[in-house]
């Protein structure tokens, strides 16, 4: 048998008392495609970072081409063609693309930086992501969200790596971009180099990997060949139980309009929206990047400017109210940026939870830290945190556990209408069911939400009325059962459904 392209046997990794890893075993072949699946907290993000250089193992043994593995530095890890694709992006805001592309590979020439090969490197790069349009002297905080994350990619191009490691690589992709993706991971495959994909979405998984490891709890709890029997099985390995109902729908009605919008603009975007949202109903908002769907939410809660239109809460004007007035009119809304704009990353999870609404745990004009941590606990048992406790930095969760403490904060705020940008984005399947039940459970307590997603299958199970955004204007809000995909996407781009 020929040697596998990467072997991992036994690797442990503990963080202080916590043991994130023990006994992690995995094997991927030359030219494979290779889905690493597991919940939020299962240790996958641990197990990557030990393969990238970014943290040690305690124990256990890594081969590389049969040699054995181990690099001081992220840096060296990538010279010896290992190469990490995070999450979270890991861009200098303030650099152009070409210059995050080769950043820390800078060609040089009799000791400078040689600019013309580092364009033509950026632009190869981004070539073999169909994305050679990028302007390559624009600093990429200038960037859309889904554009930076085509920068990242194309970065962990450059030197050809033998191992190609993606996390979520398509959380903040169009379809087309998706799509684009795609073929390039085959293209990958197909010149011999092997990949480890990292998904919450099965259905990515079957369509690029021919092989599966699944963690749960710091284990590896099974492996084999990724094909559509498997997904059953995979389901109960993932949680350690029956998933009965992807999408459970809680019974609800829905009730007299709350919150009225009216023609309303922004800067650049929105353009012209106007929607009724009522209670206990979940609005969804579809569409392709670009088409205005945050700028909307943003405008409506006051972070952008409104320029013009009308927005009436129970009848009454609140046009160009800020998002301290909303908070006070039980209005909560979820970003989908929840690193740079939800979370207070440098604080514990106790007071990214609880501090737009610190009533319940304070006596006498001062916070009672008992009940503060008391409370905190109560809605991490709620939302299934994986945590030490609630004094823990809240940067030191993994992304989905972080998601969860953003949207507690709305819970605990106890919101009247959730406006919710990709609330699900970086959760795993369990926790998905999780979320879509508690989002039932609001509808049905009488509370509205609208839901941005830019996954069209929870948008049609989840959602009781849809509308597309296209070009900055909704186009068309009809019921949920009157949706398909195709349906969704035609009008997303502009096209007859037919």
């Amino acid at each position: 048998m020929s040697v596998p392209r990467l072997r991992i046997t036994k690797v442990k990794k503990c963080f202080g008392a916590t043991q994130a890893l023990r006994d992690v075993s995995l094997v991927v072949g030359s030219g494979e495609v290779h889905a690493l699946i597991g919940e939020n907290g299962a240790g996958k993000s641990t197990l990557m970072k030990i393969l990238s250089a970014a943290h040690s193992a305690d124990g256990g043994e890594i081969q590389l081409d049969g040699q054995v593995f181990a690099p001081a530095t992220p840096l060296e890890a990538r010279s010896a063609g290992v190469a990490m694709i995070y999450q979270e992006l890991s861009l200098v805001p303030h650099l152009s693309v070409e210059e995050n592309i080769l950043l820390g590979r800078e060609p040089q020439r009799l000791g400078w930086i040689d600019r013309s090969e580092r364009r033509r490197l950026a632009l190869a790069a981004l070539a073999k992501l169909n994305q050679q349009h990028l302007p390559l002297k624009v600093p990429v905080n200038q960037l859309s969200l889904a554009q930076q994350q085509m920068v990242e990619i194309a970065r962990a191009l450059v030197g050809s790596p033998r191992v190609l490691i993606m996390d979520e690589p398509t959380s903040s992709l169009t379809q087309v971009d998706t799509k684009n993706l795609f073929e390039v991971i085959l293209r990958l495959r197909d010149s011999g180099v092997s990949i480890i994909y990292i998904s919450h979405f099965l259905e990515e998984c079957l369509e690029l990997a021919s092989h599966y490891t699944v963690l749960r709890d710091g284990e590896s709890v099974g492996m084999g060949r990724m094909t559509r029997e498997a997904l059953p099985g995979i389901m109960r390995l993932l949680v350690g139980r029956e998933l009965s109902e992807v999408y459970p729908r809680v019974p609800h009605s829905v009730g007299a309009t709350l919150l009225e919008v009216t023609q309303l603009r922004g800067v650049l975007k929105p353009r012209n929206v106007s929607f009724q949202l009522r209670a206990g109903e979940i609005l969804g908002i579809a569409g392709i990047i670009g088409a205005g769907r945050t700028e909307t939410l943003r405008a409506l809660f006051g972070l952008d400017p409104q320029i013009g239109g009308e927005v009436k809460l129970r009848g009454s004007s609140c046009n160009r109210a800020t998002p301290r007035a909303w908070l006070q009119k039980r209005v909560g809304y979820l970003s989908e940026n929840r690193k740079e704009e939800g979370l207070m990353l440098g604080r514990s999870i106790s007071d990214n939870l609880l501090l737009s609404n610190l009533h319940p745990c304070a006596t006498g004009g001062f916070i009672n830290r008992r009940r503060q941590d008391r409370l905190a606990s109560s809605w991490m048992s709620t939302l299934g945190v994986k945590a030490r406790n609630s004094a823990q930095n809240i940067s030191d969760l993994s992304g989905g556990n972080q998601q969860k403490v953003a949207l507690g904060r709305l819970l605990h705020h106890d919101a009247e209408i959730l406006l919710l940008d990709e609330p699900t984005r970086g959760i795993d399947v369990g926790s998905k069911a999780q979320i879509y039940q508690i989002i039932g459970q609001l509808a049905a307590a009488g509370k509205s939400v609208i839901f941005i997603s830019s996954y069209l299958p929870e948008l049609l199970g989840v959602c009781d009325t849809i509308g597309v955004m296209c070009r900055g204007t909704i186009r068309t809000i009809r019921p949920a059962p009157e949706w398909t995909e195709h349906s969704i996407i035609a009008t997303a781009i502009g096209q007859d459904e037919n």
